[in-house]
């Protein structure tokens, strides 16, 4: 008698639980679909049309400061130029800048070009001078 009593009080507070539960799991999925919706928006807004990369960003892994140069030209063949200033183990960021070929040239204090050359910006990217 008593552990018939005691299984049917034990399924009891298992269904019961189980509904909780469930209830729980659909909560949570709701809450998933929401944020991917939210996800979705964003990316869709960052379309691959757009005529502007959100940011480069260049970190500097060299013992002294360097100073980067971009030259280059926007859709109406106007020039753009951007300098960077970069402490060392220091981060910069350039933003809003027009997709495009763009010439760079990495110059450390003493006014000595480290590197130079042309690169292609597309996308958003951090680079990393070393």
């Amino acid at each position: 008698m008593k552990i018939s009593l005691l299984i049917i009080v034990l399924f009891t507070k298992f269904s019961y639980s189980q509904s909780n539960f469930e209830k729980i799991l659909r909560s949570g999925e709701v809450i998933v679909n929401g944020l991917t919706f939210f996800k979705k928006d964003k990316s869709d807004s960052n379309s691959s049309n757009s005529k502007l990369i959100e940011s480069i960003c260049v970190k500097n892994k060299l013992q002294d400061k360097v100073t980067i140069n971009f030259t280059g030209r926007d859709e109406n063949d106007n020039l753009v130029k951007k300098e960077l200033v970069i402490q060392k183990d220091g981060k910069e960021c350039v933003f809003e800048l027009p997709k495009g070929i763009y010439t760079y040239e990495i110059v450390l204090p003493n006014k000595e070009v480290y590197k130079k050359g042309e690169y292609k910006f597309d996308d958003e990217m951090v680079i990393t001078v070393n």
